[in-house]
């Protein structure tokens, strides 16, 4: 995730902070200091670090259950609006996925029971209505948050823990593209409320409405997309029709081909067939105002570029389509490395996720449909 960075390693998964984190740690600071001087900010902020550390222990709820199925935890990031386990996928099986989503609230139930039972933390109805009040004992309020972080999480408003908790019990009646949408858009129907509600001052809540909103509607497109791809091979999808640069192309050239065709990327593939990187649109337009047009395509293309066999199932492009940050996926002829590069392949085409989407739509509107070709003429000559 942009704009964050790691902080530690933790049962194999990657703790990382969003800067905006400390944009609330300061405002926390900052308004207990207006209503009680130094000892309270310090109290505030260390009442949201608390708060924090029971949140990254809620996400490795998850992902260490999600482990007992094989599934991995790249990442853990934790947000102003709390934290974001990123696994690799989440379990097919409805059965692994309730245990999943609610092993995190799970921990946290697990934690005020700690506080209120051994460590003497009395939660009463006051404390739970003065989370934010310095003279409600520490402890009690910490038990307080979690019990408010279980119960919040259970909310089934898709993809929070409770929406999932519904898709997959819809799963057992419904396929899993179909179980997503119902559950995605009950999700955005409650997200749409917690927006009215945070009209009466609760910025937070809008921001949550938001998220849900936004990722149910980002997890029911890739749930889509996994589902179009499937029983797929990447020679059905490919754009196998595009125009390549040489890569003694400079931005002038690329501007040229830009406008010739209809093509957002452009591999750059060298004289033996190899595809050594790819410029896309918007680093062109940038970098071309940036470095002129004399600026070598090579100096700013994104190299790294995942590739994959034409003969392999299109769903393990779109694995390493959703798991990086590259444009595209290189298609080639011939057997790849573990490495994932070429051994003597010929690069023959790319994957880009709007080509798949494009797949989407069409085998939803026709059924199975002879997949979509971007692109006009031929390849330069390397």
């Amino acid at each position: 995730m942009s704009w964050s960075f790691p902080i530690g390693r933790l049962f194999g998964s990657e703790i990382r902070i969003h800067a905006t984190f400390f944009l609330l740690l300061a405002w926390i600071g900052f308004a207990h200091y207006q209503m009680g001087g130094a000892a309270a900010a310090i109290d505030g902020v260390l009442f949201i670090l608390a708060i924090f550390a029971c949140v990254v222990a809620h996400e490795f709820g998850h992902a260490l259950t999600a482990r007992r199925y094989g599934i991995k935890t790249p990442d853990i990031t934790l947000l102003p609006i709390g934290g974001l386990a990123r696994l690799e996928r989440m379990p097919e099986n409805p059965r692994e996925e309730i245990l999943v989503a609610l092993a995190g609230p799970a921990v946290n139930i697990v934690i005020a029971a700690i506080l209120i039972v051994i460590l003497g933390g009395a939660v009463d109805t006051a404390s739970l209505a003065s989370l934010d009040n310095p003279q409600v004992s520490f402890l009690a309020r910490l038990a307080g948050v979690n019990l408010f972080l279980a119960l919040f999480n259970l909310i089934p408003a898709f993809p929070m823990d409770g929406g999932r908790v519904l898709r997959a019990a819809l799963s057992f009646k419904l396929s899993r593209p179909a179980a997503t949408t119902v559950a995605a858009r009950i999700g955005q129907g409650i997200a749409v409320g917690f927006g009215f509600l945070a009209l009466y001052g609760n910025p937070i809540l809008l921001l949550i409405a938001a998220f849900i909103f936004l990722a149910g509607n980002a997890e029911a497109r890739s749930v889509g997309l996994e589902d179009a791809a499937r029983g797929l091979r990447v020679r059905d999808a490919m754009i196998s029709e595009f125009e390549s640069l040489a890569p003694s192309a400079t931005l002038g050239e690329a501007a040229e081909l830009l406008l010739r065709t209809t093509q957002h990327e452009f591999p750059v593939v060298d004289g033996s067939g190899r595809l050594r990187g790819i410029l896309t649109r918007a680093t062109l337009i940038e970098k071309l105002a940036a470095e002129g047009p004399d600026a070598p395509v090579l100096h700013v293309m994104t190299t790294d570029i995942p590739v994959i066999a034409a003969r392999a199932r299109l769903s393990d492009a779109l694995k390493r389509l959703q798991a990086g940050m590259a444009p595209a996926v290189g298609v080639v002829e011939g057997g790849i490395s573990l490495a994932g590069r070429t051994e003597g392949g010929r690069f023959i085409g790319y994957i880009t996720v709007d080509n798949i989407d494009e797949l989407m739509m069409i085998r939803g509107a026709t059924g199975p449909a002879s997949p979509p070709r971007r692109g006009t003429g031929p390849v330069v000559p390397q």
